[in-house]
């Protein structure tokens, strides 16, 4: 993998807000602030040491520079753009243990809509996951507590609290005609970043639910132990970036270096030279050609977007699903000198062709949407059957072996059997059908 050399931890996700993060898409990175200032809006400024002056003095309750001034920072960064922000010293702190993938709070990624909390998705195996929370919900109020009006931090703040404790989310949810209210414990989240299993025999699935540091090795880890549950080979394997909010652009470039050995992964443009980045792929992949579907939704966001535009753009894989969230903008972390931090909208990236994907997404080549298929069961009841006719024979080796039957005796109950994986999870299944189809055909 390689890129301009700096040394900067790159940070790729939607708002991270499980911990009460605010952890953007982008590059962290130290700078040297510029002694000079020119062209300062000397009108403007005047205002605003005016107003500051009125509140100081006019205002019903007495109110500190300090926070007064950093109410100013936090109001100038927030009408920039969702994703940049002011983090005290307690959000910074917080964002660096947050990509670790070890935090407190409800596990779901979150942004602002029209003045609510939107889910952008839910943390695999964490509280908010558990109790039903879904990407696309609009949290309305936090206990009584109604959202409008408040800032995404304000919010965060709300949610976060003391381990075991309790908070209901009131949530509009699209199809339901009431509000729902669910209630979930805080816990501290550990995020396992990758999971893997056999779906059948050759057939590998890779489950990536956020991409952190140790993304890269933990999938390379998972994949060697896919080859030896199918005799050390795979005949193709599920990428599974579905409600993946994104996370550690790193762990992106290196997801997407698995699976190709040439070309460029991922680059990114700004109006500083610091903003722009190349990343190209290095020699050697993990799974040798194999074929390989890559499963998104609206909730895969940011680096999920760079792994999937990238395997679109080379053709290593096939895309399957619905459009993805569409974050296509990088943030830069820049620590201040009071143990705060800026996190600024920088760049855009975009996918190797030249797209981006800012407010439009990855397009899957095959649209599929989540269905729930449920089986007939009484759809055969009305037909007439052999048994049902008057004085039908009797099944004489089922009547042999009843009779052979030890008196007392309970037969053997039928092992109960998992539920088929259409009605569990109809995506993964047609993607399952998709990836055989592709081996047949990249076997003839």
């Amino acid at each position: 993998m390689k890129s301009n050399t700096r040394t900067l931890t790159v940070l790729l996700t939607g708002l991270a807000l499980g911990l009460g993060l605010a952890v953007g898409q982008g590059v962290w990175a130290e700078r040297e602030q510029s002694s000079a200032v020119s062209n300062l809006p000397l009108n403007e400024l005047r205002t605003f040491t005016e107003v500051f002056a009125r509140i100081k003095q006019d205002y019903v309750e007495p109110v500190s520079d300090k926070q007064l001034l950093e109410n100013a920072i936090r109001g100038m960064v927030s009408g920039l753009d969702p994703h940049s922000s002011y983090l005290d010293p307690e959000d910074f702190k917080d964002l660096k243990v947050g990509t670790t993938g070890e935090f407190g709070g409800l596990g779901i990624e979150v942004g602002m809509e029209d003045g609510f909390v939107k889910v952008i998705a839910p943390i695999d195996d964490t509280p908010a996951q558990r109790a039903g929370v879904q990407a696309g919900d609009l949290i309305i109020r936090l206990d009584e507590k109604p959202v409008k009006g408040m800032t995404l931090q304000d919010a965060v703040n709300l949610m976060r609290g003391k381990v075991g404790t309790k908070i209901t989310l009131t949530i509009i949810r699209e199809g339901e005609e009431k509000p729902l209210k669910i209630t979930i414990t805080r816990a501290i989240i550990k995020v396992k970043s990758v999971r893997q299993r056999t779906l059948e025999k050759g057939f590998g699935y890779l489950r990536i639910s956020q991409f952190q540091s140790h993304t890269g090795e933990n999938l390379a880890d998972a994949i060697d132990k896919l080859k030896a549950e199918n005799d050390g080979h795979l005949n193709g394997l599920i990428l599974d970036l579905r409600n993946n909010p994104g996370g550690v652009l790193n762990a992106a470039v290196e997801v997407t270096d698995a699976f190709i050995d040439h070309g460029l992964i991922v680059y990114t443009k700004g109006r500083i030279r610091d903003a722009e980045m190349k990343f190209t792929a290095t020699p050697n992949t993990l799974i040798e050609g194999a074929p390989l579907v890559v499963l998104v939704n609206g909730g895969s966001a940011s680096a999920s977007e760079i792994v999937a535009g990238a395997l679109q753009d080379h053709k290593r894989g096939l895309i399957v699903g619905t459009r993805t969230f569409g974050k296509g903008s990088v943030q830069t972390i820049l620590p201040l000198n009071n143990e705060t931090a800026l996190k600024l909208t920088t760049a855009r990236y975009y996918t190797p062709s030249g797209r981006s994907i800012q407010a439009e997404g990855i397009q899957p080549d095959i649209k599929l949407e989540p269905v729930k298929v449920t089986p007939l069961k009484h759809a055969e009841e009305g037909r007439l059957k052999e048994a049902d006719l008057a004085r039908h024979l009797e099944n004489g080796a089922k009547k042999k072996a009843a009779e052979e039957a030890k008196p007392g005796q309970d037969g053997e109950k039928e092992a109960p059997t998992k539920k088929d994986l259409a009605e569990t999870d109809y995506q993964l299944y047609e993607a399952l059908n998709i990836l055989k189809g592709l081996h047949i055909l990249q076997s003839r």
